[in-house]
């Protein structure tokens, strides 16, 4: 049976690290490794900033919901702008911002959005490594 924890938070960057201190508690609580706490915890400030910085719709909520099931651990964060979907872009050496997809992208094994009905959904999925399997690494390799 998976393990969920969801929690929405107002869209506004200062809740950003409620919702990373929040994201690491459930990590830590189900004895995920520190490597892959840290990933998932990044990749959380990540698409939360994001949600809160691009959705268009006022006095919104971002839901984060974190999935831990077996093998599997899947981070969703959704926000009603259902309409704004993100893109993978190339950023130039020179910008500031832009990147967060691409390191969405080198640290989850696998990553996409999808549309429901009142909302937008952002996920990322990671295969955690087993107490018996060699480590695996969820560095980038190169952004």
């Amino acid at each position: 049976m998976p393990t969920t924890e969801t929690f929405r938070i107002p869209k506004h960057r200062r809740h950003v690290p409620d919702a990373r201190r929040r994201v690491r508690k459930a990590l830590a609580g189900w004895g995920v490794s520190a490597q892959l706490a840290d990933a998932v915890t990044l990749l959380a400030n990540e698409l939360v900033t994001n949600a809160v910085t691009h959705c268009r719709i006022s006095d919104a909520q971002v839901q984060v919901t974190l999935t831990f099931h077996g093998t599997e651990l899947v981070l969703e964060v959704s926000d009603p702008d259902r309409n704004r979907l993100p893109r993978l872009h190339h950023s130039d050496p020179d910008e500031e911002r832009g990147r967060g997809l691409a390191l969405v992208a080198a640290l989850a094994d696998a990553w996409g959005c999808r549309q429901e009905p009142y909302t937008k959904c952002v996920w990322a999925r990671f295969l955690p490594v087993e107490a018996d399997a060699p480590e695996r690494s969820h560095a980038p390799a190169a952004l």
